[in-house]
């Protein structure tokens, strides 16, 4: 069989697609991004009702995208939704800001996460160690590391999906069973009854704190529209925290009955992280104070507001295991990167090789090698990523994107009503919830979210808009749109 001839095996059924949901999902945020909420908005009541905002806002997309899977179950998920509601300028800014910064931004970011964990235990292999100078590029033993990972993990996923999908299985279910784990200690054995007692007191009372620079603790009551204008910024960690829920449409070239098990994946495992999220909260909140200040001696005096490097997750489990929680947090973050990163390089890949079919990507990106699966887009994935993790400037790409994924799902939700007018026959085995009220509520909090970001967080969001822009005259460079260009084809 020649490259040209081989096709897709369908192996992903309902159990590995949601794993993928989960998996790509639940990465380091969950035990970072609290502390950023906390600062900015105050209270527990708050702080839990970003993380509920944010989970019912992932959920209400998740639903919706299951209609545009079962209408369009091929291979690059989104980038065919896009593509075919907006035409093909539209798939392609989206995979080209995929490429360029969403997807392999965040497989750097999370590389180095995991190279950062493992430093804890190692301190040898940690960022202060600089093993190699080149010109003024300093590289250090964490990079190093995230780029082995990555490249462990590339070269795994292309030896077939079986292997791909098996490690994201195995390391899904231990991160899920770790997490419930330090829940359950956290809400049983961690309880504190002065953190309660201090949390609980007035749960509604909203603030926004800063550390000075002479190291006075700065909280400014906030209320009305400052309170609306604030929650909006703090949802900017928490929505992170939950996206990369889409990557698993990526797959539906290779999953079993595709226009129903999607959805089901997306809606059962959304649901299932938003859940865990939100009794993770609970668990930190019952073990820390929200308040504290940056120069106490402890996790308890810091809080939640001020736990070291933001590590809430760590700071908790330091109250909860005692002297064992840096190793136990370590392995635990450790397990949640690499099985994260693993579900984002297998999908990832299969967005620009549906971009090579349709003559808009190189050309070798849109075959599959004797496993059937997309080794050159995988190797050209891995090592846009592996050249972020030496840049060092990844953390602000992915600030700088969050707009544009945002606008991205707004765009992609929006199409299902324009869908329902061009294809109204079309058979849809599911539809999208409270239809046309919900999706065009999903639409205006993801838009207005978008203004928010504009106002309270300029300096994040017009930079993403220009990496969007810059794939236009690459669009028109690629063979005109890449209309009859090479390796032009369909793989529907």
């Amino acid at each position: 069989m020649t490259e040209g001839q081989r096709s897709f095996r369908r192996e992903i059924r309902l159990f590995d697609a949601t794993m993928i949901v989960v998996g790509v999902m639940v990465g380091s945020g969950i035990f970072l991004v609290s502390g950023d909420i906390a600062r900015t908005v105050g209270g527990v009541g708050w702080l839990l009702a970003v993380w509920l905002f944010s989970g019912l806002v992932t959920l209400l997309a998740a639903a919706c995208y299951g209609e545009l899977a079962g209408l369009m179950p091929q291979a690059g998920g989104q980038y065919i939704y896009l593509r075919e509601i907006f035409g093909r300028l539209a798939g392609f800014l989206y995979g080209w800001t995929l490429f360029m910064v969403i997807q392999t931004g965040s497989i750097a970011a999370v590389g180095m996460a995991f190279a950062k964990h493992l430093a804890l235990p190692a301190p040898d292999l940690g960022e202060q160690h600089v093993v190699l100078v080149v010109g003024g590029l300093h590289v250090n033993a964490a990079q190093l590391v995230a780029i082995a990972s990555i490249a462990l993990l590339t070269w795994l996923n292309t030896l077939g999906l079986r292997e791909g999908k098996l490690i994201q299985d195995g390391f899904t279910v231990a991160k899920v069973v770790a997490l419930f784990g330090l829940v359950v200690a956290g809400l049983v054995i961690g309880r504190q009854a002065d953190a309660i007692a201090a949390n609980f007191r007035d749960i509604w009372a909203a603030s926004r704190t800063a550390a000075g620079g002479d190291g006075l603790v700065i909280r400014e009551t906030i209320g009305g529209l400052g309170l609306v204008m604030a929650l909006g910024a703090a949802s900017v960690g928490s929505l992170f925290a939950c996206d990369a829920w889409n990557n698993v449409t990526f797959t539906s070239g290779e999953t079993v009955d595709p226009q129903r098990t999607i959805t089901r994946a997306l809606v059962g495992g959304v649901a299932v992280v938003v859940v865990l999220y939100l009794l993770t909260n609970l668990a930190y909140v019952f073990a820390l104070p929200i308040a504290g200040t940056p120069d106490a001696a402890d996790a308890a005096g810091r809080g939640i507001q001020f736990a070291t490097d933001d590590r809430v997750g760590t700071a908790a489990a330091s109250i909860i295991l005692g002297p064992a929680a840096a190793g136990v947090m370590a392995v635990l973050v450790m397990i949640a990167t690499f099985g994260c990163n693993n579900g984002m390089i297998l999908t990832g890949a299969r967005v620009y090789y549906a971009m090579a079919r349709d003559g808009l990507f190189f050309r070798q990106t849109g075959t599959l090698n004797a496993r059937r699966v997309p080794a050159v887009a995988l190797l050209l994935q891995g090592v846009w990523s592996c050249v972020l993790c030496l840049s060092g400037r990844f953390g602000d790409l992915l600030d700088y994107v969050i707009f544009a994924v945002l606008l991205s799902y707004a765009a992609s939700v929006a199409g299902i009503f324009i869908l329902r007018r061009r294809w109204p026959d079309a058979p849809r085995p599911w539809r999208a919830p409270g239809y046309p009220v919900l999706p065009a509520l999903y639409v205006l909090v993801a838009l207005a979210i978008c203004v928010d970001l504009l106002i309270v967080k300029p300096r994040y969001t017009w930079p993403g808009l220009v990496i969007v822009a810059l794939g236009v005259p690459v669009y028109w460079l690629w063979g005109r749109g890449g209309r009859g260009g090479p390796g032009s084809g369909d793989d529907r």
